[in-house]
């Protein structure tokens, strides 16, 4: 998958509130009401993570838990970090 242009990544950060640019990549901080909801959430993550085979940075907080996407071998960000991003983001409010 090709990397984006920073149009392209614009426009996709415009449909993902909550997450920002950082650099090659972007992240998002989700807060749940204790730490045993977070875990929850980063077990779905991780199978998420797994079926797509693209794996985020996930830096755990208490009941915080920052996620960070990048294409690692297209050296940025590609369509398949928006679209996991989009599914963490299902998760989250489920």
């Amino acid at each position: 998958m090709p990397k984006l242009t920073p149009g392209l990544i614009k426009a996709a950060l415009a449909e993902r509130p909550g997450w920002k640019r950082k650099g090659p990549a972007i992240a998002r901080t989700f807060e749940f009401k204790d730490f045993v909801q977070a875990m929850k959430f980063v077990d779905a993550v991780a199978k998420l993570a797994e079926q797509a085979w693209h794996h985020p940075d996930i830096d755990i907080r208490w009941n915080k838990v920052t996620l960070v996407l990048t294409t690692h071998d297209q050296g940025g960000l590609t369509g398949k970090d928006f679209a996991l991003a989009k599914k963490f983001d299902a998760t989250a409010r489920r």
